[in-house]
């Protein structure tokens, strides 16, 4: 199958050697998002509007890709503290309703420009 490159403007360009996106077929892998605000390139302050603008980003991605966070059947979760964990979960419910996606959240030293959190996900389309 042939790969096709997905990006936006409304997500942050890639920091590196990377593509926002990859779809292949129906399905999309998204690369994962920190909390950078996609005009001036910079982290977002605190943990809140990191997760907020984590999400904000997927969903550009998503939307470019043809889809929708509707559509996106795995999510990982990177945080620095996983004492933010709830914090993930409150935002991701503004985000994603039932059935959810299947998600791991993984506990890590440090995130690049760091960030507290970052998530990618794969999404599947025409599903």
């Amino acid at each position: 199958m042939r790969k096709t490159i997905v990006s936006t403007p409304k997500a942050p360009a890639a920091i590196g050697t990377y593509s926002q996106a990859v779809k292949v077929g129906d399905t999309v892998y998204l690369s994962g998002q920190i909390g950078l605000d996609p005009v001036a390139m910079t982290l977002v302050d605190g943990i809140d509007a990191q997760i907020v603008q984590v999400f904000e980003n997927l969903k550009a991605v998503a939307e470019a890709a043809g889809g929708s966070l509707a559509d996106v059947v795995k999510l990982n979760v990177f945080l620095t503290d996983l004492g933010n964990f709830a914090k993930v979960n409150e935002t991701m419910a503004r985000y994603f309703s039932e059935p959810f996606p299947a998600r791991a959240a993984v506990g890590v030293k440090e995130l690049p420009r760091g960030a507290l959190v970052e998530a990618d996900a794969v999404m599947c389309l025409g599903a």
